[in-house]
């Protein structure tokens, strides 16, 4: 791990003290400071798979709770989730059920991907939610398990937690 990611133990008890979201937030907020808020090629070459995993994580639950599958694919993250071994890495961390639900996407996105990934105004983009229907199955599981899922992940970071960060 290259970036030297410091949290000081006060700040991670409080996080702690307000719940694992809370917890797993401020791992994440840090993280993304450090790489500028974004991943890229080169910071990901410089982090663990580990903490690539986490932002990931944080970036699929902040899409698809926000727009669902779709907007995750249209927003450009598809080859993150679905050329990367995400859904390996998931698994290894305990969430199965995600490592399933991802990899049903994954064949969702390889047959309508061409009409998902072009350029579109706001109403084309719209339309795709009533066009492509069986991502809403999709976006739905999600959303029943991000809560569970989520816990689960602040778990692992939690047990694994120099993985991630130093404590200060």
């Amino acid at each position: 791990m290259n970036y030297n990611i410091t949290i000081p133990d006060t700040e991670l008890r409080k996080a702690a003290s307000e719940g694992s979201e809370a917890f797993l937030n401020l791992v994440i907020d840090e993280t993304r400071k450090a790489i500028g808020g974004e991943l890229t090629a080169e910071n990901m070459a410089q982090m663990s798979s580990d903490q690539i995993t986490l932002v990931g994580y944080a970036i699929l639950r902040d899409e698809v709770m926000d727009g669902g599958f779709i907007q995750l694919i249209y927003n450009g993250y598809a080859p993150f989730f679905f050329r990367n071994p995400f859904d390996a890495a998931v698994r290894n961390w305990g969430l199965v059920d995600l490592c399933r639900l991802i990899r049903k996407v994954k064949k969702q996105y390889i047959r309508y991907r061409e009409e998902i990934e072009h350029p579109m105004t706001d109403e084309e983009f719209m339309a795709l939610y009533e066009q492509l229907p069986a991502f809403e199955d999709f976006d739905d599981e999600f959303v029943t398990n991000e809560e569970q899922w989520t816990n689960q992940v602040a778990e692992y970071v939690d047990n694994h937690l120099t993985d991630f960060i130093k404590i200060s």
